[in-house]
Formats: structure tokens, sequence, C-alpha cells
């Protein structure tokens, strides 16, 4: 499958989002309201297919920019998980030039192996750090 993803809660619509939140444990019950706050205090991620403007992925990062970031509400819709996009969405953070040199965190009660593929590890069953990367 070809997609894009992009940078910025601008290019964001929020009702999408609470689309893909509404299925989650962790966000189901957040009103639209908190959920445009919280793109508004996050650095945020979507992942769209290449011709359409349908979001199928979101991801976002808060952070200080200086010593750490937290990586949350990563969530791929439910039609089109299996195929990388998880993956690819991940990646595309982790990798930013931003975030290379700040401790990364999140928690998770189910995604443990996405995770450890980019560096997490499991602290206390559902945290995850990331260390820094070294020059």
């Amino acid at each position: 499958m070809e997609y894009r993803i992009v940078d910025g809660a601008e290019h964001i619509r929020p009702e999408e989002v609470e689309r893909l939140l509404k299925t989650t444990y962790w966000a189901g019950k957040r009103s639209l309201e908190q959920i445009e706050a919280s793109m508004r205090n996050s650095c945020c991620y979507g992942v769209f297919p290449a011709e359409e403007n349908r979001l199928i992925g979101f991801a976002r990062v808060i952070t200080d920019h200086a010593t750490a970031y937290y990586l949350c509400d990563v969530i791929i819709d439910g039609a089109y998980r299996r195929q990388g996009l998880g993956k690819a969405l991940v990646s595309h953070i982790v990798s930013l030039p931003e975030y290379a040199a700040l401790r990364g965190f999140l928690f998770t009660r189910d995604a443990h192996g996405l995770y450890e593929k980019f560096g997490f590890e499991t602290v206390n069953g559902r945290a995850m750090i990331k260390s820094p990367d070294r020059a």
C-alpha cells in the first residue's frame, strides 16, 4: 500500500483522530475538546493513503525538546493494520533529528514487540524507555 506520513497538527483533522482513538482502550472516552487540546500541545503525525485525505494512522509526541519525549496515541485504523504502517509511523518519528538526542518514553499494554524494534526497552511491564542515540 502506498501511503504518506505528514507532520503537524494543522494537516490533521481532530474529528478523524477522534474516530481512530474511539477504538482504543486508552483513549476511547476522550472528548473532541480534549483531543483538540492535546493536538495543539503536541507534535502530531498522521498516516494517509497516498492519494486520499482520509486519516488511517496517528501518533503524537510530547516533548521539552531538550531531554525527553513521550510517544503516545499511536494508532492505525483497524482496516489497515498488518501492512507495516505502524512500523513505518514509529520509524518515521524515532528517526527525526529533533528526537535523536532525547530519551524516549511510552506506555503500552500489548505492543512491546513493535517498540522493541526501535530501541525501546520494557521497564515495569507497560513502561518502555529508549536511550538517546549516541554520536
